[in-house]
This record gives C-alpha cells, structure tokens and sequence, in this order.
C-alpha cells in the first residue's frame, strides 16, 4: 500500500545507490537498520540495489542504548560478521554501528568496503537532504570549498551565540567532502558535510554549541533549549558552563571514565541545501552555515593524533562566521566568497 512521498522516496534510494555509492552489478549490498530506524528507507534502497543487479541484504536488529563500541554488547555475531565482508555498506541505524569494533574492521585492512553513513533519517529528512538535492551543483560547491580550505593555513570561526575559536591546519591532512562513496576503507556521511582534524593542540578558545547535541543512548538530547558553552585549550575541554543540559553533558562525560572524551576530535561545515534545525544530528551537522565540532572517538579517516576513546559526541553552531588566514568567506551563515555565492543562488540558498 502507497504511504506518503513514496515515489519519491524511490528516486532518492536509487540516486543514493546509484550516484553516491556507486554499486556496480554484482557486488554485495549490505543495508544496516536497527528497529528505531524507518524501514520504509531500507527497503527502497534494497529495490534499488537489485534494480542495479547487485547482491543485497538488509540487517534489521534490535536497537542498542547506545552507539559505537557502546552499543557493542547488544549486537549480534552474525552482524559483527557481516560488516566488515560486504562491497557496499549503507547504515540507517539510529543508533549507530559507526566507531563500533564491526566499523573498525570494516575500515581498516584489508579495505574492500565502501561505507556510506545515513543514520537515522525518516522519509522526509532523506528526500529534503538527497533526493532534492542537485548533485552536480552540491559537489562542485564542496569541492571549491575544500580546496579553499586547504590552503588556509589559520582560521578563525565565531558565531553570535558566543563562539571564538582558531587553529591551525595541518598540511596534506585530508579534508573529507561528504556524500560520495567511491574508495573502500574511508567513511562517508551524508552529504552537505565538510570535516577534518585541525592541529589538534592549536585549537584555542571558546565553543558554544546553540543549535543540537548528540551523544547517543542517554545522552542523544538533539535540540537544544539553552547553550552549552565550553572552554578549550589546547584542543581539550577544560571547563562546561551553560544551564541544565550543560551540567548533563559534563556529568555524562564525567560518569564515562574516559580523559580522551575531553579531546576534540573534528571540525566541519554543514552545508546541505535542504537540511534543518531537527534534532537528528545526521541532519542538524549540515544546516546551511553552521559548523560543527566532535569530541571523543577520532576515525581514522582524519589522520590525526587522537585516536579511539570509549564513544563520541558532536553539537552544532548555527550561523557561523569564518575566516581563512586573513580573508572572511562567510558571516553568520552567509557565504562572501563570490564563488561560493554564486554557487550557493543556483542552489536556492542566500
């Protein structure tokens, strides 16, 4: 029986197996949901999959309370097993299987799986953040920035809400653009995502996350109603202020046990056409003009010196401003860069 935008929901699964993962005929795809995810996403990419002649399997499992090696109790051996033997991974997982010991096999050597990271995403939030979206324009946009980026050798981010903070970059550390699955062993979001690990002690000053928090289980509290603020040096948390969601976060990461949860893991820029304020972080990270920043669990994927830690935490930025080295490119949300600008109109945004 029909349900609400299911043709659409069609084009967007096939243009997820098709454009962004690539899958050639014959190989295996294994599609990942857990029972707080939305089947109706599952399946269509299924259909998909084997429209395209490959060899599919959707695992659909209990969902865990927590994610990452946190979750890892919960799960079943055969799903341990199956991760890390397939060609193309997709995870819908609500609580993910990402930074989880099936995700460091499957990332790791030998590199046969290419991994695409969706989790979470309803019906709506898929075919607002995909299946509308133009690739061709959303990569080109991307791929300027990256290269801008990677040139900076210092920046600068604030936001109105109170953040200031700079770093340094680190050359020939890779800046990942997201949405695009094309290389086995790297992991990929959805797309509108741009992040990477700074020079991890050069990062200074204060973060205030006033958009979401996701911490997973317990601690995945979404939007958020006050700022969280916190205090950096030398890329580690060293004091968190703010109201009753912020003494939840610094007691949760306390009750963790881990000193490496205090560690920032990542930056990035979100910038997807249709993505909003929802409290899904797969969503929230890429709010046209926000920035977002990780903590905890470093992939391996960033290269840098932090390394693994008992789970992960990300929290939005909305309308950030940035600067690399000495040029602005945007100011509270909104890109200067004429390139970017343009870009940015021919895809309905500014």
């Amino acid at each position: 029986m029909p349900y609400t935008q299911d043709l659409e929901l069609a084009v967007t699964a096939y243009k997820i197996v098709r454009d962004l993962c690539a899958v050639k005929k014959g190989e295996t795809l294994l599609i990942t949901i857990d029972s707080a995810g939305y089947w109706p996403v599952a399946e269509e990419t299924a259909k998909a999959g084997e429209a395209l002649g490959a060899k599919v399997m959707v695992a659909w499992h209990t969902t865990p309370p927590g994610y990452g090696r946190a979750g890892d109790p919960y799960l079943p051996d055969c799903l341990h097993a199956a991760i890390p033997n397939t060609d193309v991974w997709v995870e819908y997982n609500y609580q993910w299987l990402l930074y989880g010991r099936a995700w460091e096999e499957a990332l790791g050597v030998p590199k046969r799986v290419r991994y695409l990271f969706l989790g979470g995403l309803s019906i709506d939030q898929i075919i607002r953040t995909v299946g509308k979206v133009d690739l061709t324009l959303q990569e080109e946009f991307q791929n300027t920035l990256v290269e801008m980026t990677a040139k900076a050798r210092k920046m600068r981010i604030t936001t109105p809400a109170g953040t200031d903070v700079t770093f340094e970059n680190v050359p020939g550390r890779p800046i990942n653009s997201e949405g695009w699955t094309t290389k086995a062993g790297v992991i990929t979001f959805l797309l509108g995502q741009i992040g990477w690990a700074p020079k991890e002690d050069s990062i200074n000053g204060t973060i205030v996350f006033d958009g979401s928090f996701s911490g997973g289980g317990e601690a995945e509290i979404g939007k958020l109603r006050e700022p969280i603020y916190l205090s950096i040096e030398k890329g580690r948390i060293k004091n968190i202020s703010g109201g009753a969601e912020a003494d939840f976060v610094k007691g949760w990461i306390e009750r963790l046990g881990d000193p490496k949860m205090y560690d920032i893991a990542h930056v990035c820029y979100g910038f997807n056409p249709g993505a909003r304020l929802s409290g899904l972080c797969t969503e929230d990270e890429r709010v046209w003009g926000s920035t977002e920043w990780g903590f905890g669990n470093q992939g391996p994927n960033y290269h840098g010196t932090r390394g693994a830690a008992v789970t992960h935490f990300d929290g939005t930025c909305l309308n950030s401003s940035v600067w690399l080295d000495d040029e602005q490119i945007m100011d509270c949300g909104k890109l200067l860069h004429p390139k970017l600008a343009d870009l940015a109109h021919r895809m309905g945004k500014q």
